[in-house]
C-alpha cells in the first residue's frame, strides 16, 4: 500500500515538473512474473523507471539504505521502503546466494523484479559489462526478462549531484521480452550465463544508444578514481 502512496504523490509533481516519457509500456506483461533488466544512470533511475506502469516494481537494493541512523536513515528507509526496493547484503559468497532466493521468491509470487545487471551506477553515463546473476534468475525462475532502458537520467543527475537538472527530459525504454528457454536447465554452465547477461547487455544498448565498456562498472569506476587522485597529486 505504500508503494502506491507514494507513486500517487510522485506521479503528478514528476509529471508537472520534468515531462517524461516512455516507448515499450505494452511490452510489459500486465500479470505474471517478470524480470525487468536495466541500465542505471543516476539515482533519479529509482523515481522515473517504474513511473509509467502499472505494476509494483520490486528491485534488490543494498542493505546500508535500510541501515543507516538518525533522520537521514529514516528518510532513507522510507524512500527506497516506498520504491519497492526490497534490502540485499552484496557482499558476495553466501550473500549473493541469499540474493538469488531472495529474487526467485519475489517472482515465484508472481511480481515484477527490477535489476541492474551492472550492479552499480554507471559513473560516466556508459554501459558496463553485466554481472551473471540476472542470467541465473533468469534461467532458474523461466520467465521472460524485458530489457529496461533509463534515457537521459544521467544528463539529469549524474552521481554527486545532490539535486536534478531542470529542462531536460528522463525517458524510459521497455524493449521486447528476451526469451531464453534453450537455455533451461543449465543454469550452472558459467559459458551459459555469460551468454545469456552478454545477450541482456548488448539488448539495453541498442534500447538506450549507450555506448559499451566491456568491464565491470565498479572496477572503472575504482580506476577512474585513481587516476583523478594520482592526477591531483600531479
Amino acid at each position: 500500500m505504500f508503494y502506491w502512496v507514494v507513486k500517487a504523490i510522485l506521479w503528478p509533481f514528476l509529471h508537472l515538473i520534468f515531462r517524461p516519457w516512455v516507448e515499450g509500456v505494452e511490452n510489459v506483461p500486465k500479470e505474471g512474473p517478470v524480470i525487468l533488466a536495466g541500465n542505471h544512470l543516476s539515482f533519479a533511475d529509482h523515481f522515473f523507471g517504474a513511473l509509467f506502469l502499472p505494476r509494483k516494481v520490486i528491485s534488490l537494493g543494498k542493505a546500508e539504505y535500510f541501515t543507516g541512523k538518525g533522520v537521514k536513515g529514516m528518510i532513507s528507509r522510507a524512500f527506497f521502503s516506498g520504491v519497492g526496493t526490497v534490502p540485499i547484503d552484496r557482499s558476495g559468497g553466501k550473500a549473493s546466494e541469499a540474493a538469488l532466493r531472495t529474487g526467485l521468491r519475489i517472482l515465484g509470487e508472481g511480481q515484477v523484479l527490477g535489476i541492474y545487471p551492472e550492479g552499480t551506477r554507471s559513473h560516466d553515463g556508459r554501459l558496463y559489462k553485466g554481472k551473471t546473476g540476472v542470467a541465473r534468475l533468469a534461467l532458474e525462475s523461466r520467465v521472460p526478462v524485458i530489457p529496461w532502458a533509463m534515457v537521459n537520467t544521467f544528463e539529469m543527475m549524474p552521481p554527486g549531484r545532490p539535486l536534478p537538472k531542470l529542462g531536460i527530459r528522463p525517458g524510459v525504454k521497455f524493449g521486447k521480452p528476451l526469451d531464453f528457454s534453450r537455455y533451461y536447465g543449465m543454469e550452472e554452465d558459467r559459458l551459459v550465463l555469460r551468454a545469456v547477461t552478454d545477450e541482456i547487455m548488448y539488448a539495453l544498448m541498442e534500447l538506450s544508444g549507450q555506448e559499451y565498456v566491456d568491464k565491470y562498472a565498479a572496477s572503472a569506476k575504482a580506476e577512474a578514481t585513481r587516476l583523478a587522485e594520482r592526477g591531483a597529486k600531479d
